[in-house]
């Protein structure tokens, strides 16, 4: 194929193309609009409602393993105001663990399956797929919603300083606070010096078994891990009874830590029913291997949990929103 001196290369088409793409996901993330947020209390219930859009600098969306673009939703949830821990643990799966104090969702799982197996779940932080996550461990789903996979670093950084600090970022849908990886090393003892907490989850020992993906179990998949009583400072729901500064008294609370689980995998309380995904097995999440791009494969049918249908061309959170709460 010839080319006159005035056309352009096909390598430099690409450079082009590319230099394109990128400038377009940089005006799509400066363009976003504010992080609105906003916390009520009554008796029984604490209530947040957002816009689910970050208060921290988010990644470039869409990016090469995500295309999806950052858009404000309509967020309402609510949380026991005074929790209480289950007989035993509750586990979840593909539904959202909590929502941050800036109005984005803790979203641990990945809609994607070995073979289209449920019993093999690629772990989001395992290596094997990568779901283009940012600096805050963070994507987007295909409606648009950022959420996080892990300890949504910018947001830690927001309210810490970047010092390390024991800080509060979220609430768990059981009612439970969440912290940042930061806690004293004396749960009860607020004057014990600071670290950063160890979840006492590891890898199983030998290879998976016949009818599996093979091979020795190495963090690919969430059915990897097995937890070891005391090996951490963490219990199964990776959380622990201590002090805090929001609660000086005392209280149970989750963990987010730099290792599996990253973000809680059960819940040690009864996670309130605004953040169940509704619809019948599978309509909110799409078929096994369609989720990469950003969580579940399509939003269920009127949204993710806990959303009312958007405002006519997302034109801003509901009445009465105010900024985040710092």
């Amino acid at each position: 194929m010839r080319f006159s001196r005035f056309s352009a290369t096909p390598a430099v088409l690409l450079r082009a193309s590319g230099a394109l793409f990128v400038s377009a996901c940089l005006a799509a993330s400066s363009q976003l609009p504010p992080s609105q947020v906003k916390i009520t209390t009554d008796d029984s219930y604490r209530h947040i409602q957002a816009n689910g859009i970050p208060n921290h600098e988010p990644g470039q969306f869409p990016n090469r393993h995500n295309p999806n673009v950052i858009a404000p939703q309509s967020y309402d949830y609510k949380v026991p105001l005074h929790p209480k821990l289950a007989e035993k643990p509750v586990p979840f799966h593909m539904q959202p663990f909590g929502i941050a104090v800036n109005g984005v969702l803790f979203d641990p799982f990945a809609a994607e399956w070995w073979q289209g197996n449920p019993a093999w779940q690629y772990e989001p932080h395992g290596g094997a797929i990568d779901l283009g996550l940012d600096s805050s461990n963070a994507h987007v789903q295909p409606n648009g919603a950022y959420h996080y996979h892990g300890i949504p670093n910018g947001l830690v950084k927001k309210i810490s300083g970047d010092e390390h600090k024991v800080v509060h970022v979220g609430w768990a849908a059981d009612g439970f606070p969440i912290y940042g990886p930061w806690g004293y090393s004396t749960a009860k003892d607020p004057s014990s010096a600071v670290k950063k907490l160890d979840s006492s989850y590891a890898f199983k020992q030998g290879t998976r078994p016949a009818g599996s993906p093979g091979g020795k179990y190495d963090g690919a998949f969430v059915q990897d891990y097995e937890y070891t009583e005391g090996s951490g400072d963490l219990d199964a729901s990776n959380g622990r009874f201590g002090v805090t500064p929001e609660f000086p008294e005392g209280t149970y609370y989750y963990v987010l830590t730099d290792e599996y689980p990253y973000v809680p995998r059960q819940f040690a309380g009864t996670p309130d029913a605004s953040f169940a995904r509704r619809g019948p097995p599978g309509s909110g999440l799409g078929p096994p291997g369609r989720g990469r791009r950003g969580g579940p494969g399509r939003p269920p049918p009127g949204g993710p949990p806990g959303m009312r249908p958007p405002p006519p061309g997302f034109g801003g959170p509901p009445p009465g929103f105010g900024p985040p709460p710092f």
